[in-house]
């Protein structure tokens, strides 16, 4: 996909951690808006993405598209499913609904032929289900069947859409590389980068089995293929928890190691291949797609703009700026850090958990929350590590630009409404998923 699309260099989530982050990927908006914030959705969560958000597949399914979600969903259960994909605008969804550690893996296989996963996970909740649509059909997940499951799963629901002549949207949030990771028989053992390496290579084989189907049924110069993720690598699990390269830190943090991901744009025909350092986000997923299928767009505030210059003429794109939030985001402290064309200002900086044992004593837990005022301007261009903030001293130029920012950064905090946090609503271990909800002893008893 690198090979033959355009490869971004300069691309954003919207949160160092999953829930905010995809609840943005699929709306076009902040999360503060839609309230998915602070923190995660957890197995017995109350809240979830709301239900009067639109996701992209809600946008496209009035032109008669074809919806299908797996993998990773991590926007809610909610009572009787009330948050899952299929409320959301999906037809269809095999995956477990948050993510794959969210449960006790310890004497759980994770590759074959009987190595157990590594870790304890989340100890004290149901064991990990596999759910299709509304029903569990596996508790706990077979982890050596699973990505396999996925991939007949998906490749199954283009051929049927290409064979009925209807255009899909098929959202495939992968669980890989996440810890605990976990690989079936035809990737375990096959890389030089153990565990790490063969669960990436098990992901690997997946697209590339949908870029397969979609060459063999005829539609692969007719579909739009994104690949990019949702925040940083988990640094705190040293080999395991992957590699931010020569980003600062990582997952849990908004220095760029947290936030600047990696993003492929490919459709053979239509996109040139080459590489384009344009600034772009997932925010602008939504907008881009409604403007090819010529769909109509959501009646409320978006924060995306169409990336469709950018893809088919490879020309400037109509990013200008990227707020920075940390996980836990308030209006009392506001955006972290802001991004202007190639320059970046930090606010407040702060280490994270998922950040730690790094060499850098800016990552980790123990770098409390820091307000930098004057902020930290870095220049991302010549320095996209983030090393040497720039010196305001005798530079009229760069005062000028740091002002520029503050007044962006108080309008969009003044325009800012935040929804109500759905996370904060809090936790009843009674939602959590059971394939035997009437059982005794909860959790253990949740088996099928």
């Amino acid at each position: 996909m690198a090979a033959g699309g355009l490869r971004f260099t300069d691309f954003y989530c919207t949160s160092p951690v999953c829930t905010p982050s995809r609840a943005s990927l699929l709306t076009g908006r902040y999360q503060t808006r839609s309230g998915v914030y602070p923190g995660v959705f957890y197995p017995g969560s109350r809240g979830g993405l709301p239900l009067n958000e639109t996701t992209i597949a809600e946008v496209l399914k009035p032109l008669g598209y074809a919806t299908a979600a797996i993998g990773k969903w991590h926007l809610g259960v909610g009572a009787n499913g009330m948050f899952l994909p299929t409320r959301q605008g999906f037809d269809h969804y095999l995956g477990i609904p948050y993510s794959h550690d969210m449960g006790p893996c310890w004497n759980l296989t994770c590759f074959p032929p009987d190595i157990k996963c590594y870790g304890l996970c989340d100890l004290g909740t149901v064991t990990v289900p596999l759910m299709h649509n509304e029903v569990i059909k596996q508790q706990p997940v077979n982890f050596m069947e699973l990505e396999r499951s996925y991939s007949d799963f998906a490749t199954d629901f283009i051929a049927t859409s290409a064979k009925n002549k209807q255009p899909f949207f098929l959202y495939y949030p992968s669980h890989h590389t996440h810890y605990p990771q976990y690989a079936g028989v035809e990737a375990a053992g096959r890389t030089l980068r153990g565990q790490f390496g063969d669960s990436l290579f098990e992901f690997d084989i997946t697209i590339g089995n949908l870029l397969t189907t979609l060459e063999k049924t005829g539609v692969i110069n007719n579909t739009l293929v994104f690949f990019t993720s949702d925040n940083g690598p988990e640094l705190m699990r040293l080999s395991r928890g992957g590699n931010s390269g020569p980003l600062k830190c990582g997952k849990g943090t908004t220095y760029e190691g947290g936030m600047r991901e990696p993003a492929i744009a490919f459709w053979p025909g239509t996109i040139s291949p080459g590489v384009t350092h344009e600034m772009a986000s997932t925010l602008d997923i939504l907008p881009t797609m409604a403007r090819l299928a010529g769909a109509k767009l959501p009646q409320v505030k978006l924060d995306g703009v169409d990336m469709t210059d950018i893809l088919i003429n490879q020309a400037k794109g109509k990013r200008e700026t990227m707020m920075f939030y940390p996980t836990d985001p308030s209006e009392m402290y506001g955006l972290f850090a802001l991004r202007l064309g190639k320059y970046k200002a930090h606010f407040y900086t702060r280490g994270a958990t998922h950040s730690g044992t790094t060499p850098d004593q800016d990552c980790p837990v123990f770098a409390v929350l820091k307000a930098h005022d004057p902020p930290l301007l870095f220049n991302l261009e010549a320095d996209p590590s983030e090393h040497y903030p720039l010196t305001l001293f005798g530079k009229p130029d760069l005062q000028a630009l740091l002002q520029k920012i503050i007044k962006i950064k108080e309008q969009f905090e003044a325009s800012m409404v935040f929804g109500e946090s759905q996370i904060s609503k809090g936790i009843d271990p009674d939602l959590e998923p059971c394939c035997n909800p009437q059982c005794s002893p909860k959790p253990s008893c949740c088996k099928c």
